[in-house]
């Protein structure tokens, strides 16, 4: 029988109220608390590659942040993410390398059933996201759950991503479509 969070892991309808899982949640808001607090960006950094699934060797995260385990986010090298950046990482969310992620972005993964009945009874499932490598979030940009960015691509301030899109484009509005080819 599959476990809450493989079922949360693969997309799959599951209870949010499991016992690991709400142990997780509350393991990532200590780490969470602690990296916030921490004004030496060395040690928060190090903080973030002993807590989220896979970092570079160089990363500036600046707080705060907030996530839902952070175990399930995964970011290449050259990562820079400004104040105040939301990762809800139910299912992962993975970056490539020299990723620039601009202030109150957030990145959304968990989805809620549309069925009244199910959605009331606490399940709920996600989509992951991946972004390519070269990618600048402007500030206030959401990505919402399932999209998948390519490399080079640039989204503009407060545009929410709706959809997937490839390489090499320039994306604004809400919901974000091309402007410019890159």
């Amino acid at each position: 029988m599959m476990r809450e969070y493989d079922k949360m892991l693969a997309g799959q309808l599951y209870k949010a109220d499991d016992a690991e899982l709400s142990a997780m949640r509350a393991q990532a808001r200590a780490n969470m608390k602690q990296f916030n607090d921490e004004s030496d960006r060395h040690k928060a950094s190090e903080l973030l590659k002993s807590w989220w699934g896979t970092t570079g060797n160089t990363l500036t995260v600046n707080p705060n942040i907030v996530c839902d385990y952070g175990c399930n986010i995964h970011v290449g090298e050259n990562f820079y993410a400004n104040f105040n950046c939301t990762f809800l990482d139910v299912c992962e969310i993975r970056i490539g390398d020299n990723a620039l992620i601009g202030p109150n972005c957030q990145l959304l993964t968990p989805l809620h059933p549309l069925d009244a009945k199910k959605r009331i009874s606490g399940l709920e499932y996600g989509a992951p996201i991946c972004i390519g490598d070269n990618v600048w979030l402007a500030a206030g940009v959401t990505i919402l759950p399932g999209v998948t960015l390519g490399d080079n691509v640039v989204v503009g301030a407060g545009a929410v991503v709706t959809k997937s899109y490839g390489d090499n484009v320039l994306l604004a509005g809400n919901p974000a479509r091309v402007v410019k080819q890159l």
